[in-house]
């Protein structure tokens, strides 16, 4: 099987190098091109035997299973490039939230696939989220998922619940970083402790939480009730995180899914504009 690439960007390049060091992919089997096409360089020297193609159209005809990972407005321009060389046999997977299956089914005549992936694929570990187009043939979505499960664990979902399941595993991982950075920064501040060792500590604390939360078989809740006694201090600290944060979460689901609904006009719009036209 072939694979190809087209952008090789932040998230582009970790599930290249993802699949590469899991063993999913040997870089033989990978061709990728990019805008800047000294990046895919950088990665064919890192990785020999992987394929750095000079267009998008050379990776789109020689790819079995093709990875679009760049951003919602450049989508127009890679499917008009690609669009002629593309075959019915061929899966076209797309990583980009706002683009739809149903746009992609519209503009393309292979098989369609979203996949939502995470940063903790980096280290093999978190979730991709899965969705399929109307194409796809149960073989099709088996091998994509075995692929996939070499470094994450693949969740199907459905298309209208994108955003809230791409919140809690794409993005959750900044705003898990960013609590574990406050309290850090709050811990330095009142106490004196160094930096590093409060960072370490909370890292830690977040690595051994994620594994009683997975393999551990808590829920969180019932992990909240493991920890804390009634009237200790942890206790006593989740009653303020009850007050002043619990409406926090609620304004950012807001958040995400009004820049989402956006997004999705925007994308919508360019990607048809010709046609409207």
């Amino acid at each position: 099987m072939r694979v190809g690439f087209i952008g090789t960007g932040s998230m582009g390049s970790i599930l290249i190098e993802a699949f590469i060091r899991s063993g999913a992919l040997n870089p033989e089997q990978i061709i990728a091109t990019n805008r800047t096409l000294t990046k895919v360089e950088r990665l064919a020297q890192s990785y020999p035997g992987l394929q750095a193609a000079p267009s998008n159209k050379q990776t789109a005809a020689e790819s079995d299973l093709l990875f679009l990972c760049v951003k919602p407005m450049e989508f127009k321009a890679v499917i008009d490039e690609i669009e002629s060389v593309v075959s019915s046999q061929q899966t076209v997977v797309s990583i980009t939230s706002p683009v739809m299956i149903r746009h992609l089914e519209e503009l393309l005549p292979c098989k369609i696939a979203k996949i939502i992936p995470s940063i903790t694929n980096y280290v093999l570990s978190g979730a991709t989220l899965c969705i399929y187009g109307d194409r796809m043939l149960p073989e099709d979505e088996d091998l994509l998922e075995n692929l996939l499960s070499h470094i994450s664990a693949p969740i199907r979902v459905s298309e209208q619940y994108t955003r809230i399941s791409s919140d809690l595993s794409s993005c959750g991982p900044a705003f898990l970083a960013f609590f574990v950075e406050k309290f850090v920064e709050a811990a330095v501040q009142t106490t004196g402790i160094s930096e590093a060792e409060a960072t370490q500590l909370a890292s830690e604390m977040t690595l051994g939480t994620g594994k009683l939360l997975t393999t551990g078989g808590f829920s969180p809740a019932e992990l909240q009730k493991r920890v804390a006694v009634p009237g200790g201090i942890t206790a006593e600290a989740l009653l303020i995180m009850e007050k002043e944060l619990c409406g926090v979460f609620y304004d950012l689901i807001r958040t995400t899914h009004a820049k989402y609904e956006e997004d999705v006009e925007k994308v919508e719009a360019r990607l048809f504009r010709t046609k409207v036209d």
